[in-house]
């Protein structure tokens, strides 16, 4: 069974890294070569700041001898559901000062309304019963509430013109949606900018990435696919990563013209809406 994931048993889980690293008379630099993790990260899972994910854990037990201690005693997120691959993001995510994040298809999940929120999790091809639903709502309702604080993060938002054409719901749930998005763009509590569909190619077009800095740790890249996420936090990576979202965002509209695709768009579902009322 996993151990809670709080600051003492990461210090502790580090603990025991440190001592079985210098047991086999490794530097941290020489296991980082052979679990194939960057020497930054072997130090600061060891300080306690970071974890690894499963297959880094694996890595380790196989190279340290571990017997599969570093995955049977992995920290993971207390009572939160989530997606495992997504575990690790959500926690550097509540740490960050500032995220950049770009969506290909769906809205955010920091920006999700209940409603939509909840269409998405009962959608896709693994069946969810009401409870786990639910659970899962709970955890994507909480993520937002890091727009409470009007200072912090400094939150910029880079979506593709499919997030908003794609119909998640129905015309009026998306009407609400995008409203949303609107109104947290003209409080000036996020920055948004779309991709419109006319750009055609561009940096960031095969998958979704979010960018996060921090006060106390170098920045990371968190990368997502179907059922997949990884954690990037070389810097040679993470800075190719913040030049591709750079080059996309140069080619997006600006902020005030996607507040006004944004609210045209909204517009557009409320009317279909009113239409499908009244047939």
């Amino acid at each position: 069974m996993a151990i809670e994931d709080n600051p003492r048993s990461r210090e502790q889980y580090g603990q025991e890294l440190k001592r079985r690293r210098e047991a086999a008379g490794l530097t941290q630099e020489e296991l980082s070569q052979r679990v194939v993790m960057s020497r930054t990260h072997i130090a600061h899972i060891e300080a306690g700041r970071r974890r690894p994910d499963v297959e880094d854990a694996r890595r380790l037990d196989l190279v340290l001898g571990a017997g599969g201690f570093f995955e049977r005693f992995l920290p993971v997120l207390d009572g939160r559901r989530v997606a495992e691959h997504f575990a690790e993001a959500l926690e550097f995510e509540s740490k960050a000062t500032e995220i950049r994040e770009y969506a290909p298809k769906l809205v955010p999940g920091i920006l999700q309304t209940p409603a939509y929120a909840r269409e998405v999790l009962s959608s896709g091809a693994s069946p969810k019963t009401p409870e786990e639903r639910d659970e899962l709502l709970v955890t994507r309702l909480e993520r937002a509430r890091i727009l409470d604080n009007f200072h912090a993060p400094k939150v910029w938002m880079l979506l593709d013109e499919a997030v908003l054409r794609r119909k998640i719901g129905g015309a009026q749930l998306m009407c609400e949606q995008l409203r949303h998005i609107g109104a947290l763009g003209e409080s000036n509590r996020i920055r948004v900018h779309v991709l419109p569909f006319s750009v055609g190619y561009h940096a960031l077009l095969e998958g979704f990435v979010s960018l996060m800095w921090f006060e106390d740790l170098p920045p990371i890249a968190y990368a997502e696919g179907l059922k997949s996420g990884r954690i990037l936090e070389l810097p040679s990576v993470v800075r190719a990563c913040q030049v591709a979202y750079d080059h996309a965002l140069g080619d997006a509209l600006s902020h005030r013209k996607s507040l006004a695709l944004i609210r045209s768009v909204a517009e557009d579902y409320q009317h279909e809406a009113q239409r499908t009322q009244h047939s």
